[in-house]
Order: C-alpha cells, then structure tokens, then sequence
C-alpha cells in the first residue's frame, strides 16, 4: 500500500485530480443504489417460504426441455382440437416419441480378442489350449461336445484353430476348419457350451479344355492346363480303346469339358470330366459322363470293355508278339507269344477282366506268375512278377491288383510277360478286336441320349469358339 501511495505522489497535479475524480464516481455508483428492484413472481412471500397451492414458474435454466410438438399439444388447447390429419406423420406425444426412439435393451456386445493358433508336431489339444492362455477345465469342457471330442482330439500338425477370448481372458468360441468347406463351431455363453457344424455351399462350373498333340500326350495336357490327375483320368477313360504308350501320333487331338467346385467364390478343386473327345489316327472316340457314374460313347456304348487293352501302366514294349522271335537268352526262334511291357520294378499289374484264378505260382522259366480263366473262351497270363497278390481259385474283378512287375525266372530285366489266349489260340493282345461293351440300360437310353445331344453340342461350340478366338 504503501508503494502505491508513493507512485500517487509522483504522478503530476492534474492526473492525481483526475484520479481522485474516478474513484469517488465509482465509490457513489457502488454505495448509493437506484431505484426499488421489482420482486420477480419467483420471489417467496415476506415470510421467505412460497405459498401453499401457488403455482410458480420455473426459471428458464431450471426447466426440462420437451419435445416442440409435445409443448405446443399440450399447452395450447386449440392445436389439441385440429384434425389428426393435419398433424405431420412425426406429431407425436412425447412419451409416444421417447418409446420410439428408446433402443430395445440388448447385452452389452463383447470385445474380443481372437487369435489363430497352429498346431505344431507333438501338439496336443491341451497344449494349444495352454499356449492360448487356456486352462485344463476349457479342454475338458469343450471335449464334453461329441462332435468337438471326435474331431479336436485327433487334431494334426499343420491344422489350424481360431480362438476367440472375452476381454477377462475367457474363451467365448472355437472355430476349426475340418475341411475346405466345412467348419465346427464351438460356442461358449450364459447356458454354457455348444456346437454345430458350417457347410459352405459348393457351386459347380464347367470348364473347357483341348490340345494337339506335338511331343507327347502328357505336355499337350499340360499346355491344356490339366493336373496331372485330369490328365490320367481323362487315359483311363479312353484306355479301353487307345493304347496311350505306343498308339498316339503327333497331331492327335483332344478336348473335354469338365467340372470346377467353388465355395464362396473360392476355388477348391476339379471335379469330374462331363464329356470329352479323342481323335487318335483319324479314329474319333466320345465319351460322356452319366449319372451313374460311367462313362458312355455318345451312342450310349459303355466305354468299359470287357478287357484292359494294357494290364500295366508301361514305359515301352520291348518285345512284342511275333511266332518266329530269336530268343534273347537262349538265341534259338522261338515263338514270342506274347507282349513284354516295360516298367520299373514293383508296379502294379491289374487283371486284365472279371474271372477266376486257374494258376499263381513260380517256376524257373516263368518266375512268379498268374493264369486267369474269364470265361470260355478267354484267358489271359502274367508272367515274372516280384510278388503275387492273388491265390489259385480266388475270383478277381477287372482292374484288380494281381502282383507286382518283376525279373523273376528266366529273364535279362525287368517286364511284365502278357498274354493273350482266345479258344486256346495265342493272339496279339494290342491287336486283337477285343469283345463290344454293353449298351446303356433300356429305360435309360432316352434320357441318356438328350444329355449325350447336350453335352457333344456344347463341345463342338467351344471347339468352335477356341477356333474362331486364334
């Protein structure tokens, strides 16, 4: 104070009045007051207390604000009096607005933490449950599940299991994929475990495919764009008639139409070949796929013959059927009465058709051989196996594994020995004009002609379309 005092001194004559002139002003604005100040209606009675049965307005910062329809309804009785229709659709009580616009009362959503977990060589259940964070008794609970029990406890290096957690570290679900378009599902809530099983639908599509020959049957599939299964599936249905080691020919054509399986838009894998067509030497052969499973010439001629032109899946022919071959080992002639296919050692030899086992044994000259009776008329022989998997007197079906290629007996390498026996005559077996398949059933050559129509029509257009598109 006192320092102010001094600073007052200092200052000129005239400001010091000036100043003194501005604090006496403002000393009788403060202490003297103005007119009477009227008592707002809010104002309590001399007493200090409100009035019994008085109604008083509340200020404007104390008030609830409603809804601009509700306050002009209720407060304003001629409004309350107009007709419903000249209210606006939204006109409505508040009360009326506040049950519209109040949410359905729903559990708080959950936040969870999920994480994939691989399973890893020598992984068990409970180990990929602990290294999740998981304890004893969430594997025991989940394994109470019959179809979470079969599965889960069988899990393999490589699988894959999603895990989703509460934020308090509790498993909430348990997602494992059992295949490529099928998922179990493991749900934890308030009523404990559950589970059930996702299938994705699978959309099939058709596809077209065709190639020249070049080098080889093998790379002109590959340029194709077939796998390697497509590609035998599509020589095991045309086996019957070609002899895909020594009959095809540069310039050989094929082409097929065949299925594409999809879940969601996703690729999973080819399915079978609808149809599909092979030009072999200028021969043309057709088959088409029918709901039986088989495959059919498109005239309805079953492409299954009655005999394998090949019994094994051969590398080359080292010898073939010739009655005055000079014998390798023993260099006489000596009638070759036979085929001997090449292949490594331990490949599988196939009964060439349905019939019974006359003879399965060894000696010097044959090695391990099979003799099987077909029927009357046929029979047919595999000599120098390295195993047989057939005994005399068992019956086998066509296709049927019968032993393995070999150099057993009298021998220079590794062969199979085939022959081919007609009402007790040895024939050529790549030759001879094996017997006619058996048509489609009666009462199906209607419909399977209408598919065969369908399916050859569309193949010949996509033929054309691959042309015109070169």
């Amino acid at each position: 104070m006192g320092k102010v005092i001094t600073l007052f001194k200092l200052l000129p004559k005239l400001h010091q009045m000036l100043l003194c002139g501005l604090v006496f002003v403002t000393l009788i604005i403060i202490l003297i007051p103005s007119d009477d100040v009227q008592a707002s209606k809010q104002t309590p009675s001399a007493s200090g207390e409100y009035d019994v049965n008085t109604r008083y307005s509340v200020p404007l910062a104390f008030r609830t604000p409603t809804a601009p329809a509700a306050s002009l309804s209720e407060t304003d009785p001629e409004l309350r009096k107009r007709p419903a229709q000249l209210a606006p659709a939204s006109s409505k009580t508040a009360e009326q607005a506040q049950q519209e616009i109040k949410p359905e009362p729903t559990v708080a959503a959950q936040k969870l933490n999920e994480k994939r977990f691989q399973v890893k060589s020598g992984d068990t259940l409970a180990a990929l449950f602990e290294r999740a964070g998981l304890s004893a008794k969430d594997v025991y609970d989940v394994t109470q599940l019959p179809k979470a029990k079969k599965n889960l406890l069988k899990i393999m290096p490589g699988d894959n299991l999603v895990i989703a957690k509460s934020e308090d570290g509790k498993l909430v679900q348990l997602r494992y994929h059992l295949d490529k378009i099928t998922t179990l599902i493991v749900d934890n809530d308030s009523s404990g475990y559950t589970e059930h099983i996702v299938t994705k639908k699978v959309e099939a599509r058709s596809k077209f495919a065709s190639a020249t020959i070049e080098n080889n049957f093998w790379n002109a599939g590959v340029n194709a764009g077939l796998t390697p299964n497509q590609i035998m599936q599509l020589a095991t249905i045309f086996g019957w008639d070609i002899d895909f080691a020594l009959d095809l020919r540069k310039g050989d054509q094929f082409a097929m139409i065949f299925e594409e399986e999809y879940a969601d838009g996703e690729f999973l894998k080819n399915g079978n070949i609808l149809a599909a067509e092979f030009t072999n030497q200028g021969d043309r052969y057709t088959a088409v796929r029918y709901k039986d499973g088989n495959y059919y010439s498109e005239e309805g001629r079953s492409m299954r013959k009655a005999f394998l032109r090949s019994p094994v899946d051969f590398k080359y022919v080292s010898s073939s059927f010739n009655p005055r071959r000079l014998h390798p080992v023993t260099g006489q002639v000596r009638a070759h009465r036979g085929v001997d296919y090449v292949a490594a050692v331990g490949t599988p030899i196939k009964a060439a058709g349905n019939g019974r086992v006359i003879k399965s044994s060894y000696n010097q000259y044959n090695g391990n051989y099979v003799f099987i009776k077909h029927n009357d008329t046929y029979t047919t022989k595999y000599l120098h196996l390295t195993k047989r998997k057939v005994k005399t007197g068992q019956s086998v079906k066509q296709g049927q594994i019968i032993g393995t290629l070999g150099s057993t007996g009298r021998v220079t390498g590794p062969h199979l020995h085939y022959e081919f026996i007609v009402n007790g005559v040895h024939r050529n077996p790549r030759t001879i004009k094996l017997p006619k398949s058996e048509p489609i059933a009666s009462k199906e050559k209607a419909q399977f002609a209408k598919l065969s129509e369908t399916m050859m029509a569309e193949l010949e257009h996509n033929k054309q379309v691959q042309i015109a598109a070169q």
